[in-house]
């Protein structure tokens, strides 16, 4: 299989499938990954694989769904980010076996989707996700959407990341050996593709802070669910070069921008 750099680069948004459901061996290999990940950040978070005929499951924007990917968390501090960390953790796995995927909200028939996943009084579901093989090529409405969202643009690399503070940008090559980390959380999918990262580097401490432009809704906070797709980005492509490191919440004196939350650090131990 490819690796996660190989994954992150290589993969896009899928909502048109072929028309077959999982092969029993991608099932259990994707029933595997659900089952086996773990979000660094204290909320525990639990997937199911959802048939769409038992439940009834659909999107309108997905062609031929066979099954889903679903995942919910208890309305702590914490959910959104561990979860965005989680489910994207479970997309690029599925990526690096060939599985498409796409992190849906808004566009689910709700109800159906919550009642499969058995959501509880202080539970919430913020996104689930189709599961299968990409068809060769994508639909109409696919197209169109991907073109009005600019789903393959991404801001400049100097735009969203800083050094020492955020009136210095930071360049790739000042970057160091974080550089391809940075790189692959700048290629994240976020939320109408809003990009809400951003990052200063200040020695062998990276600090993750967002900058809001989405109001929160009755699904929680949707950009911090993207800063934790952001951040698993970040934290496997690290791991795949072989940094040790940790995450930490720590005090950052650093003057932040309007309309900006600081989120967490990444400590490199050298």
């Amino acid at each position: 299989m490819a690796g996660i750099v190989s994954a992150i680069q290589d993969r896009r948004s899928v909502r048109t499938f072929k028309d077959q459901p999982l092969t029993p061996e991608d099932r259990a290999y994707v029933q595997n990954v659900i089952g086996d990940i773990q979000a660094p950040f204290g909320v525990p978070v639990e997937f199911r694989l959802l048939d769409v005929a038992t439940y009834g499951l659909k999107s309108p924007v997905v062609v031929n769904a066979h099954e889903y990917v679903a995942a919910k968390v208890k309305r702590v501090q914490g959910a959104e980010l561990s979860l965005g960390f989680a489910f994207e953790t479970f997309c690029l796995r599925a990526a690096e076996r060939g599985i498409g995927t796409v992190m849906l909200a808004a566009s689910l028939a709700r109800k159906a989707f919550e009642e499969a996943m058995e959501v509880g009084a202080g539970e919430v579901m913020p996104v689930a996700s189709p599961v299968g093989y990409p068809a060769a090529k994508m639909s109409l409405r696919e197209g169109m959407m991907r073109k009005a969202l600019k789903s393959d643009e991404r801001m400049p690399f100097s735009q969203i990341f800083f050094k020492d503070s955020f009136g210095t940008p930071l360049s790739p090559s000042d970057a160091s050996d974080l550089e391809e980390p940075l790189q692959m959380l700048r290629l994240a999918p976020s939320a109408t593709n809003k990009q809400p990262w951003r990052a200063v580097v200040d020695g062998d401490t990276v600090h993750f802070y967002e900058e809001r432009s989405i109001k929160e809704s009755a699904l929680g906070d949707i950009q911090k669910v993207d800063m934790g797709i952001a951040l698993s980005h970040f934290w496997l492509t690290a791991q795949e070069q072989g940094l040790k490191d940790r995450f930490l919440t720590c005090s950052p004196s650093i003057a932040v921008p309007q309309n900006t939350e600081y989120i967490t650090s990444f400590e490199v131990a050298r």
